[in-house]
C-alpha cells in the first residue's frame, strides 16, 4: 500500500527544474524515503538503476578507480551488466548513502556531465553523514523527509487536500468547529497520536481498520533503532546513547520534563553524555527542545546548552515504549494516565519540528513561570502552551501582559477545546498544530487577524 506523501510534490518540482542538481533525500530510517523515490522513478524514467549500499556492499567498489561518471557507470555495469544507462531517460538511485558516503564525491561529476539524473537517500546515522555534507558542495540539493504529519495521515484516511484547507479556514476566520467536526478531527488526531507517522504502522492500521498488530510494528521499529545505535555510533559510548534513548519516556512522564542526565544512571555526569543527545538528534531519532536563557528574539544562540527536553521524533515510538498496561489502555480507552501531558507535548513538538521550527521552551529559575514552546512571526516571539486539561494559562498571561517581555505581544494555547480568541490569547485544538506556521505567515502578511480587537 503506497501512502501519498508531501515528498511526492517535492520530487515533481525537482524533476521540472531544468537546472536540477543531484538530490539527497535525508531523514530517519523507515520514514518512507525509498518507497517514495521508487514510485516517483517508476513514473518518470524509462530506466531506473537502484543501488543499495547496505544490502549490496560490493557496490562500494564503484568509486575505487575514480569519481567520473564514465568510471562509476563502467564499474556498475561490470557488477551488473543488466542495468541500463539511457542518456536523458535514466535515474540512478543510490540508497543507504550513509554506508558509502564516498559516492557523494561523484555527484559533482554527475551534475557537470548531465546525462543521468541522480537521487541519493540516506538515514542520518553516525559521523559518516558529515563526510557527505562536505562533498560536492554546490553540486547537490538536500531535502529532509520525516514520518507522516497529520495532514498526510488525513490523506491516508482518504481525505483530500480540501480537508486541511477547510481546517485552515476555521483558523483564519476565528470560526469554531461544529460539534461533528470536533468529534471527527479529534478522534482522527487521537488515532494519529497512538500510531505515530511511520508508514508501515499507518498502512497496517489503514488496511485492517484496527490497531491490531500496530504495537508490535512500533516495538520492532524501536528495536531496529537500538540496533542502528549499536551499528553506527562510532567514537561514542553506545551504552550511554542507549541509556539516554531508553530513559526518554520515563523522564517525560514526570512533571518536570527537563531531561536530567543524573537520572540516566548512577553517577552519570553531563560531560560524559554531552555527545549522546546530539548523536540521537542528528540521527533524526529525537527532537531536542532547548531552554531559552530569556524569552526574547533572536532565538538562535539564546539558550542554555545544558538544559533541554527530549521528545521522540515520532510519537508512535514513545507510545510503544510505554508499559503494556498504559499502551493497552491508550488503544482501547483513549486513557493516557500519567503520560497525558507528555504525549500531547511530544506530538505538538513533533508537529512544530515537521513544520520547520526549531524547538525552544522557557523555565524561569526559582519560579513557576514556564512555557512549553516558542515560535515567532516576523516581529514577535510567540509562546505556545499545550494544555492537557482545562485551566488558565497563567504563565502565558504573565508573558503577554508583563513589560519584562517586550517581544511577546500574544500567545497560542493548544487544547482539546475549540477555537477562541480573547485578551491576545488565541486558542485552538491540538489537531490544528500542523497549520500554525502557515497561519503565522498569513498573520505576518496582514492576511488574517488573530484577535477581534485588531
Amino acid at each position: 500500500m503506497y501512502l501519498k506523501r508531501k515528498m511526492d510534490a517535492a520530487l515533481e518540482a525537482w524533476k521540472s527544474d531544468e537546472g536540477r542538481k543531484p538530490l539527497i533525500v535525508k531523514g530517519p530510517r523507515q520514514v518512507g524515503k525509498t518507497a517514495t523515490i521508487r514510485r516517483f522513478a517508476a513514473e518518470h524514467y524509462r530506466s531506473v538503476v537502484e543501488i543499495n549500499f547496505a544490502e549490496e556492499p560490493r557496490y562500494a567498489a564503484i568509486t575505487s578507480s575514480g569519481y567520473s561518471v564514465d568510471e562509476v557507470v563502467k564499474n556498475i555495469s561490470l557488477l551488473d551488466p543488466s542495468k541500463q544507462f539511457i542518456p536523458g531517460q535514466t535515474l540512478i538511485f543510490f540508497d543507504e548513502l550513509q554506508d558509502h558516503p564516498d559516492i557523494a564525491t561523484a555527484l559533482k561529476f554527475f551534475k557537470q556531465d548531465g546525462r543521468f539524473d541522480v537521487i541519493c537517500s540516506g538515514s542520518m546515522l553516525g559521523i559518516n553523514y558529515r563526510t557527505i555534507e562536505s562533498n560536492s558542495v554546490g553540486y547537490k540539493t538536500d531535502v529532509e523527509m520525516s514520518s507522516l504529519d497529520f495532514e498526510e495521515f488525513l490523506w491516508a484516511k482518504g481525505y483530500g487536500d480540501d480537508a486541511a484547507d477547510a481546517i485552515f479556514q476555521h483558523l483564519v476566520r476565528l470560526q469554531p468547529f461544529s460539534e461533528l467536526e470536533m468529534n471527527v478531527y479529534s478522534n482522527l488526531f487521537m488515532d494519529y497520536c497512538t500510531l505515530g507517522g511511520m508508514p508501515e504502522v499507518v498502512a497496517s492500521y489503514i488496511e485492517s481498520g484496527t490497531f491490531e498488530g500496530t504495537l508490535q510494528l512500533q516495538r520492532q521499529l524501536v528495536a531496529d533503532y537500538r540496533e542502528d545505535i549499536q551499528k553506527y555510533a562510532e567514537g561514542l559510548d553506545q551504552a550511554r546513547i542507549l541509556n539516554v534513548f531508553r530513559h526518554i519516556p520515563v523522564q517525560l512522564a514526570k512533571e518536570n520534563k527537563k531531561f536530567q542526565i543524573s537520572k540516566v544512571s548512577s553517577g552519570a555526569r553531563f560531560k560524559d553524555y554531552r555527545g549522546c543527545v546530539e548523536w540521537l538528534e542528528s540521527a533524526g531519532m529525537v527532537n531536542v527542545c532547548r531552554c531559552l536563557s530569556f524569552p526574547e528574539l533572536p532565538l538562535k544562540g539564546n539558550y542554555d546548552e545544558n538544559k533541554y527536553k527530549i521528545y521522540f521524533a515520532d510519537t508512535g515510538l514513545f507510545v510503544s515504549m510505554l508499559d503494556d498496561e498504559a499502551s493497552d489502555d491508550l488503544r482501547a480507552n483513549r486513557n493516557l494516565g500519567v503520560y497525558k501531558g507528555a504525549l500531547f507535548e511530544s506530538i505538538v513538538g513533533e508537529a512544530l519540528h515537521k513544520a520547520g521550527y526549531d524547538l525552544y521552551y522557557y523555565k524561569r529559575e526559582n519560579s513557576t513561570l514556564e512555557e512549553d514552546f516558542f515560535v515567532r512571526t516576523r516581529n514577535n516571539l510567540v509562546p505556545v502552551e499545550v494544555k492537557s486539561k482545562k485551566g488558565t494559562a497563567k504563565s502565558m498571561r504573565t508573558l503577554i501582559t508583563s513589560d519584562s517581555y517586550p517581544d511577546i505581544q500574544f500567545g497560542i494555547k493548544l487544547s482539546a477545546g475549540n477555537i477562541g480568541s480573547s485578551d491576545m490569547l488565541f486558542t485552538t485544538p491540538y489537531f490544528t498544530t500542523f497549520l500554525l506556521k502557515k497561519l503565522l505567515r498569513a498573520y505576518d502578511e496582514g492576511e488574517v487577524a488573530l484577535f477581534t480587537e485588531e
